[in-house]
């Protein structure tokens, strides 16, 4: 992980001449001021349950398949297409024999690249490759000067600053907050304008409505060209299923938009076990596995090779309250199986990262998204969502939640690169220089290495004595971010971008808007 503020643009494709600005056909990605290289695995992935255990998981999703089925409910032309490939179609039910779904699913690529519009920003989806991407999707935000409170435009953008400048960040995220003061209908277009103007990060298009995906589609041939992305994946949505066993029309018009356009789909079952699903997690992860393959089969009947991740969010229900929990032991073991199972499809996996029920950043917030990160990790993610901000199941986004969870994610990035065993680590010329009875903090190695043998918090930890805590005003951790994120937004740099590619963005928005009615729902 590195920042740079160079100003030399490296690995810029040649892309498609239009309308007169083919002088600046070349400068629509200009260099960011923050470097986000995804971490690289190098340690190894929990291994959960044996072969014959996935061989049965395996048997039971074809088992729902064949006698349950997936509804595909509004779309004559899906049907269609699962009906030409040899699936049983009754009504909107989609039946399949054992193994066909799979069989489908067998062009979707194990790996791809999102494209940046700053290169050095691209991540690379698969193979020992780890890109984390912040929260989304919350209606309200809340920090400790101003409380809880709906989400806003100026929210919105603040997040997609703040994911700019962390080098902890490798995606900008989708609907990082829901910018509840601009209407339904067109927000969509404030948010992918956000992302291009103030970010050069890779980024989520709406999904919301297949219009708004075709108009973030649209916005992202303005940056890149439209030829360019044609063979290069620059954007991408995020499909969630309708637990248990629908893919409504909504979900399915934007798959399709994004299938078609060979830019990437996310397929993701939202699964709360007792509630879209039995309570029982090994059933779960059969529903989520058949979930998931149904519809990245359906990519590929659309678009063969478009890029796809095999998605999941898979947690408990308090059969109590019947509200969701996270970061519990069993949708810890169950991410680490959907993992298992991810690798078998060979296909690159989404995972769920900070995540919590807590309402703010106290030890229950902590513990529920350390843990749950952790199996993410330790699932085999090649790219984790939420992995900062979220709080209250996902209804708020915590600007200092935002900033301890960003903390961690360095510890993660870090733990994910694991040691290396050479003559520099085993440090034979630090015993021999110290000596027995001898400290080490002053010996040669100690000075070469001390900036980079340890993770540094960025400035959240506290490791002072008791009195200079005490002198420096008794902060605890959400006080130190509150002061952190504060400094961050102040600090901010927008990237640059090319006044005419902005110029059209901003015309194109606007004449989106004022071609329909503000709706509210």
């Amino acid at each position: 992980m590195t920042q740079s503020s160079s100003d030399e643009n490296t690995g810029n494709p040649q892309r498609a001449k239009r309308r007169g600005r083919s002088a600046r056909v070349d400068q629509r990605r200009k260099p960011a001021q923050v470097i986000a290289t995804s971490a690289k695995r190098n340690i190894p992935t929990t291994e959960l349950f044996d072969e014959n255990s996935l061989d049965q998981l395996e048997a039971h999703a074809d088992w729902i398949l064949k006698d349950i089925g997936i509804e595909f409910r509004g779309d004559s032309e899906t049907l269609d297409l699962f009906r030409q490939a040899g699936a049983s179609v009754d009504g909107e039910r989609v039946r399949f024999d054992p193994g066909h779904a799979k069989a489908l699913c067998a062009t979707a690529p194990a790996q791809f690249v999102m494209h940046a519009r700053d290169p050095r920003n691209s991540i690379t989806v698969g193979g020992n490759s780890v890109s984390l991407s912040p929260g989304y999707g919350s209606p309200f935000v809340t920090d400790l000067d101003r409380g809880r409170r709906y989400a806003t435009l100026e929210d919105f953008e603040n997040f997609v600053k703040l994911t700019y400048s962390s080098p902890w960040l490798h995606h900008s995220g989708g609907t990082v907050c829901e910018p509840v003061d601009v209407a339904v209908n067109k927000r969509h277009l404030d948010m992918v304008y956000a992302h291009l103007k103030y970010s050069t990060k890779p980024f989520m298009g709406g999904v919301t409505a297949a219009d708004r995906a075709l108009d973030s589609i649209q916005m992202a041939k303005i940056m890149f060209g439209e030829s360019y992305m044609e063979d290069h994946c620059v954007i991408q949505g995020n499909i969630n299923l309708n637990s248990p066993l629908v893919l409504d029309s909504i979900m399915i018009g934007s798959l399709k938009a994004y299938a078609k356009a060979n830019q990437g789909n996310f397929i993701s079952p939202f699964i709360l076990g007792g509630a879209m699903g039995p309570v029982t997690q090994p059933a779960l992860i059969a529903q989520a596995h058949a979930e998931t393959i149904a519809g990245i089969a359906l990519t590929q009947l659309f678009r063969p090779r478009s890029p796809v991740i095999y998605g999941n969010f898979l947690t408990t229900l308090d059969l109590l309250t019947g509200a969701p929990t996270f970061g519990g032991p069993e949708a810890s073991l169950s991410a680490l199986a959907l993992g298992q199972l991810s690798r078998r499809m060979n296909l690159p996996l989404r995972g769920i990262g900070h995540v919590t029920a807590s309402k703010v950043s106290d030890g229950q917030a902590m513990q529920e998204s350390s843990d749950s990160m952790s199996a993410a990790m330790m699932a085999g993610s090649s790219i984790v969502f939420h992995s900062a901000g979220w709080l209250e199941g996902g209804l708020t986004m915590g600007y200092e939640k935002f900033v301890m969870d960003l903390d961690r994610c360095g510890m993660m990035c870090r733990m994910l690169e694991g040691l290396t065993i050479d003559e520099n680590q085993l440090a034979k010329s630090a015993y021999l220089q110290a000596g027995p009875g001898e400290n080490f903090l002053s010996v040669d190695h100690t000075l070469a290495n001390f900036e980079t043998a340890n993770y540094r918090s960025s400035l959240l930890a506290d490791t002072q004595s008791f009195e200079q805590w005490t002198d420096g005003g008794q902060l605890d951790t959400e006080h130190r971010a509150h002061h952190r994120w504060k400094a961050m937004l102040a600090e901010y740099q927008a990237p640059e971008i090319d006044p005419g590619i902005d110029e059209e963005l901003t015309e194109f928005v606007t004449r989106k808007k004022d071609s329909v009615e503000d709706h509210w729902y």
